[in-house]
């Protein structure tokens, strides 16, 4: 019987993660609120957390009649849900910039890794929205001339059709 072996690690042996240096150390307060938007970002994204929300609003609007439908009583759930929306945009926009960063980095390193690949474009987040677009249609073109020699050496009508369309779609994006 085989036993499967355990994948290598792709870093070297004496390779480390990059550290952050002493003067970018976030303090106390930025960990605890990074830690704390994680969780919380999970937690919003769960079904149970739905549920949790529905119930409120259900158990606000039973309440209708015994307050007779009050300004107050409208007022509490305008309140609270202005609250939590308040706050939550601070916490998803936070797991977003870093779920952003973290996949650039990723990003990057694929195309710093990729023989012929130009490292300039591990980058491109940090390029102005004029820039962008001319890294876009440069691509666009290289996207074009790679059609037009994949038709040319093969002739495969169907498949310059797929990739026809796939051009259009990087020149729409």
């Amino acid at each position: 019987m085989a036993t499967a072996k355990k994948p290598e690690s792709k870093t070297r042996p004496n390779e480390t993660r990059p550290q952050t240096p002493a003067h970018h150390q976030p303090g106390l307060l930025h960990r605890w609120f990074e830690q704390f938007a994680r969780i919380a970002s999970h937690a919003a994204g769960k079904p149970a957390a739905f549920f949790a929300a529905v119930s409120i609003i259900a158990g606000w609007l039973i309440t209708g009649p015994i307050f007779h439908f009050s300004d107050t009583w409208q007022l509490i759930i305008n309140t609270s849900t202005t609250i939590i929306t308040f706050l939550m945009v601070f916490l998803l926009q936070h797991s977003q910039n870093r779920d952003t960063m973290a996949l650039q980095v990723k990003l990057g390193e694929l195309i710093i890794a990729l023989k012929g690949a130009h490292n300039a474009v591990a980058t491109a987040e940090d390029l102005s929205e004029e820039e962008l677009a001319e890294l876009h249609a440069h691509h666009a073109k290289k996207a074009e001339e790679t059609l037009h020699h994949l038709q040319s050496r093969h002739g495969s009508k169907a498949a310059a059709a797929l990739l026809k369309k796939a051009a259009a779609r990087i020149e729409e994006g």
